[in-house]
């Protein structure tokens, strides 16, 4: 089970309070929140957003602050192209990218639209803990803290997981956002389906007839992206705290920009 804060004074970004006076959190959850902030920060002082944007609640930023802060990752994060023999090492490593019989080990948070639901609102929501949950260390307890928490799907008692699924087990506007991509982690945008709005995270994709790598070679090549924007995220956030005036919590803030 995660550490959780016990402190009656909330952890601060800043000045911006992390949560409630006297409310406990897992460190995870906290130290998500605090990354957002960060963000969030930062693109105000980059201009991307409103000084007035107002203060997140229970950790849901406004929807303005959600797309400056995208705005602001695809202009501050340097993804260079992997190299052919880079990509070719990765596919020698991982011989099943892009073969056919595909199978995905997928976890998901639902946040079900139902009869008077305000839908602005439960998509802000999602939103919030999608950008949460892309900034957390991947394989932590992060997501299936969620999952537990937010989650309406009776997944949720077990952190989210779906087991490995096909094509064929999933809503067909649920499968097509999955599989269509090769991603593994938590997929960059929500996932629509005919029950709500999903964070969905791809643990594995499984491929038991494999594919020369000429004709995976984007998917691999795509890989290597995710994994290269994921480390340079890390490095960012780093940055971000080293400025920062951070109370109540431990980011491992880095004073220079080698971050490794």
């Amino acid at each position: 089970m995660p550490e959780a804060t016990a402190t009656a004074e909330p952890a601060k970004i800043n000045g911006i309070p992390l949560h409630a006076p006297g409310e406990h959190l897992p460190q995870e959850l906290l130290r998500q929140r605090a990354c957002t902030e960060l963000l969030r920060q930062q693109a105000q002082q980059q201009g991307l957003l409103a000084q007035d944007d107002p203060q997140p609640q229970d950790g849901a930023t406004s929807a303005a602050a959600t797309a400056a802060i995208e705005q602001l990752l695809e202009q501050a994060l340097t993804v260079p192209e992997p190299s052919e023999d880079a990509c070719r090492r990765y596919h020698s490593a991982h011989p099943t990218i892009g073969a056919r019989g595909e199978r995905a080990h997928l976890r998901h948070i639902l946040f079900a639209v139902t009869p008077g639901v305000n839908v602005t609102l439960l998509r802000q929501r999602a939103e919030a803990l999608l950008l949460e949950l892309r900034c957390a260390d991947e394989g932590g307890p992060a997501f299936a803290e969620a999952a537990r928490k937010w989650s309406n799907c009776p997944s949720g008692a077990e952190g989210g997981d779906l087991g490995w699924l096909t094509r064929e087990d999933c809503a067909p506007e649920f499968a097509r956002d999955v599989f269509e991509g090769q991603e593994i982690g938590v997929l960059a945008r929500l996932v629509h389906s005919r029950f709500g709005l999903h964070v969905v995270q791809v643990c594995a994709r499984q491929k038991p007839e494999t594919k020369p790598f000429e004709q995976v070679h984007e998917a691999v090549a795509q890989q290597l992206r995710h994994q290269t924007w994921l480390n340079a995220l890390r490095q960012y956030l780093q940055l971000l705290a080293g400025e920062a005036e951070v109370v109540g919590i431990d980011l491992d803030a880095a004073s220079s920009p080698l971050v490794q």
